[in-house]
């Protein structure tokens, strides 16, 4: 301010001015220039640098100074428009150039208003009028402004210590108010718009006023920063930035009668009223208040304040005691599950014991299921449909590749940024305490240094200790055993046994041809048919062509990929009514290749003929089942067991253990030890490319050998699956129903089980049971009399010690020599 003052002079020039004039204009931005005053300027920009020099090359050097009316225009950019009307006729005393820049001495001589603009290339050029003198009227009240003016100027002086006392003399002895108002607008920062409107007064009081108003405002700024400075001093020592800020952000808000306490005091108030009518537990409301004093007693700019003030607001959005309202109704549940969902009649039935349960017993404690299927079968959605048969919020939380244990349960508050876990903020987010809460792809939760969120569902899902469940944020018991939890996941092998023991696993299987028809029809179809802007009126889908999407264009166990194929399907009929098409389009299995082109799988089917050493198994895959042909070939002059198709350990030791069996048995199954020991034989397993392992083809490799070392084939409607041990036993394996469904699509209608699973038969549907014939059998001898083609003999095990029967013509044992070849094993037994 000093420097500025010093290049200020109250001088006068006598300059001849004309009443009107044409004359350059240089426009300024953030600066007003006013009459009777000398400030230095800097030239830059090239329009303005031409009108500096259209005026020097003047007599007067006379130039006309305007503001810019915003901020963000420059000199080259500024239009008429931009400018204002009024500005001030400078002379400019000296000029010199510094790299580019003209630095510029002007005095200022008269206002003047713009008449005419005239041009605003090369320059701005405009025909102005000068202003007349302002009406000096000596009266009382000028005088008093006056006064008050110079009495502020001293309190402000008094705040700036660098201001030289020369200046000071020459401010307080200015006799004439004008030049005084114009001196003070010319030296403090009092915003363009003020000073505009001081340049444009026409009286000396209109700017007398103006001068006094803006200058007490200046000074009530310096005051507050000056009082706010001396009051911060004391902790600049030991504070950092942003503590000196609060401290002065206090400050302001005490000048401008925000008192901090105040508003300390209203945000706890309304704290504890919410406290007082919120329906807690007595332990949880016995926590809140005690850390309510504790903040009352806080001051509001300390950290624990806010993290406090955070806790408790936790505290009374948690639902503690509010439950949602259930539907009673168990035909009005039956109705929303049968419409959302075709089968799955097993996942039905128990949702609606557990209506039955809670209709008997409200205070029950709701169940934990965990749903367990291969993709696109529905696990998901079926959450969403038993949320809304029972009535209740539906919560979904995706647990697939969640490796910190905090984020479940939360962290302490000790921790910067703390916050409850998942399962807290979901229940603050619906607002009641019994929501389905679906926990979606549980089988790909991770672990590492952070903790293992396995082990801290252990304690949530868990009906004896999840009444009890305390998060580490909160710290405080929050009862979940009302949350109907479910969780989902492909297979139950990731799952820890721990974490599985604590659910009830419903199996959700893939759905057989028939169930996919029936689900494209009923939801498919009509779904993508609204969602691609169609009306049913305009596309016809017919069965044929469903069951070509299902068995040819599609591999898998649910529908997901059929319902895209489906969607496909309806845009490129969405696209002809979109040109202008009126006709209905209906597309059979014959035009399907249309549209979609070639197929994209080729199942498996039955073989025509099975050569000896072929046999049909059944596989399980995370898409559904699959038909499996094993061959196996001798290898003359060889030796041992070759095993290829990418098979694992478990799949390698099952192939070991077929050939070891009949080798140790081959005089009862009609084989040539020798053969076995003197030539190798290869297995292979098709679908090279594909790895796969597993017990469950173990009889599939006993039936292959033994049609290789006897010669029999093995009968082409047939196909097997089950567990083999050394000594003969046949031993019960999973995916029975997809292992089932799959053999049934490749046409096969003779199944080969264990006895054990006899249950299992019950869960495949009851149209493609009904084409079945189903062997079961516990020993190896059993599967290979039902699976072998029949030559005029019978093969018996070591433990029937019976003679060599013959066989029926339907390769099974008639009653009379089956009766007779246990009695015979009996009396051997005795």
């Amino acid at each position: 301010m000093a420097d500025e003052l010093q290049q200020n002079s109250l001088t006068e020039t006598e300059v001849n001015i004309p009443e009107q004039l044409e004359i350059a204009i240089l426009p300024l931005q953030n600066t007003t220039l006013f009459p009777d005053t000398v400030v230095p300027l800097a030239v830059g920009r090239e329009r303005s640098m031409r009108a500096v020099e259209a005026a020097l090359s003047t007599e007067e050097k006379l130039l006309g100074c305007v503001t810019t009316k915003s901020e963000g225009v420059t000199g080259d950019e500024a239009k008429f428009e931009d400018l204002y009307q009024v500005g001030t006729i400078v002379s400019i005393k000296r000029m010199m150039r510094n790299e580019g820049v003209m630095q510029l001495i002007v005095q200022g001589l008269e206002r003047f208003r713009i008449i005419e603009w005239q041009t605003d290339q090369p320059f701005i050029k405009a025909k102005v009028e000068k202003l007349p003198e302002l009406e000096r009227v000596d009266d009382e009240e000028v005088e008093a402004l006056k006064r008050n003016i110079q009495q502020m100027i001293q309190q402000a002086l008094a705040m700036l210590p660098q201001v030289p006392p020369e200046i000071r003399m020459a401010v307080m002895t200015q006799s004439d108010p004008v030049q005084l108002s114009y001196f003070l607008a010319s030296v403090l920062e009092l915003g363009t718009e003020t000073e505009q409107k001081m340049l444009e007064a026409n009286t000396t009081d209109e700017l007398l006023t103006l001068a006094h108003a803006a200058l007490a405002r200046e000074l009530e700024i310096m005051q507050i920063r000056s009082k706010i400075a001396s009051e911060a001093q004391g902790e600049m020592d030991k504070a950092q930035r942003d503590y000196v800020l609060r401290q002065q952000m206090k400050q302001i808000k005490k000048e401008l009668g925000e008192d901090e306490d105040e508003g300390q005091k209203a945000e706890a108030a309304q704290i504890r009223e919410r406290l007082e009518t919120a329906d807690l537990p007595d332990d949880v409301r016995k926590e809140a208040e005690r850390e309510l004093k504790r903040m009352e007693a806080l001051p509001q700019s300390a950290p624990d304040y806010h993290v406090i003030r955070t806790y408790l607001e936790y505290i009374l959005e948690l639902p503690w005691r509010r439950s949602s309202e259930e539907k009673l109704d168990l035909n009005e549940a039956r109705r929303i599950l049968d419409e959302d969902h075709y089968g799955l009649e097993d996942v039905k039935e128990r949702i609606l014991e557990s209506l039955a349960v809670v209709k008997l017993r409200p205070d029950s404690k709701s169940p934990i299921l965990l749903f367990v299927g291969p993709p696109g079968v529905g696990k998901t959605s079926l959450g969403r449909s038993i949320a809304r048969s029972l009535g209740r919020e539906f919560e979904r939380m995706s647990l697939g590749g969640m490796r910190d244990e905090a984020e479940l349960r939360g962290h302490r508050r000790t921790y910067i940024g703390a916050m409850p876990g998942r399962i807290i903020q979901a229940l603050r987010r619906v607002g009641v305490n019994n929501p389905v809460m679906m926990l979606d792809e549980i089988d790909k939760l991770g672990n590492d240094f952070r903790g293992d969120p396995a082990s801290a569902l252990l304690e949530i899902l868990d009906p004896a200790q999840n009444n009890t469940f305390r998060d580490n944020y909160l710290d405080l018991p929050f009862d979940l055993s009302k949350v109907f939890f479910i969780a989902t996941a492909n297979s139950l092998g990731p799952i820890p046994m721990p974490l599985r023991d604590r659910m009830e696993v419903i199996q959700i299987a893939g759905y057989s041809d028939r169930e996919k028809l029936s689900i494209a029809k009923q939801y498919l179809v009509p779904r993508q048919i609204n969602e691609n802007g169609l009306q049913p009126e305009q596309l016809e889908i017919t069965d044929a062509a469903i069951n070509l999407l299902t068995s040819r264009y599609t591999r898998e166990a649910g529908v997901r990929q059929l319902e895209r194929a489906i969607g496909n399907l309806a845009r490129k009929v969405a696209l002809k009514v979109a040109e202008g098409s009126t006709e209905k389009v209906t597309i059979d299995a014959q035009n399907v290749k249309d549209y979609l082109g070639a197929p994209r799988f080729h199942p498996e089917s039955a073989r025509a003929e099975l050569p000896p050493g072929v046999a049909t198994g059944m596989a399980w895959t995370e898409m559904g089942g699959e038909v499996l042909f094993i061959e196996a070939t001798l290898l003359p002059g060889g030796g041992g067991l070759t095993l290829t198709g990418q098979l694992g350990d478990v799949m390698k030791e099952s192939a070991q253990a077929a050939r070891s069996y009949l080798w140790s048995h081959a005089s009862e199954f009609g084989i040539d030890p020798e053969m076995i020991k003197k030539d190798g034989v290869h297995l292979h397993v098709p679908a090279g490319a594909i790895p796969k392992d597993g017990p469950s083809a173990g009889v599939t490799m006993a039936s292959a050998l033994a049609s290789l070392y006897t010669g029999r084939r093995v009968r082409t409607d047939t196909a097997m699956t089950g567990e083999i041990t050394l000594s003969g036993l046949v031993f019960p394996v999973g995916g029975i129903k997809e292992k089932v469904l799959a053999a049934h699509r490749a046409g096969i209608r003779r199944i080969i089980l264990p006895a054990q699973n006899e249950h299992d038969i019950e869960e495949i549907p009851d149209d493609v049971r009904k084409e079945l014939e189903v062997i079961t059998a516990t020993r190896v001898s059993d599967v290979l009399n039902a699976a072998l083609e029949p030559n005029g003999s019978r093969i018996v095990d070591a433990n029937g010690r019976g003679p060599v029967l013959p066989m029926g013509t339907d390769g099974r044992r008639p009653e009379s020599e089956h009766e007779s070849l246990i009695a015979k094993r009996e009396d051997v037994e005795r």
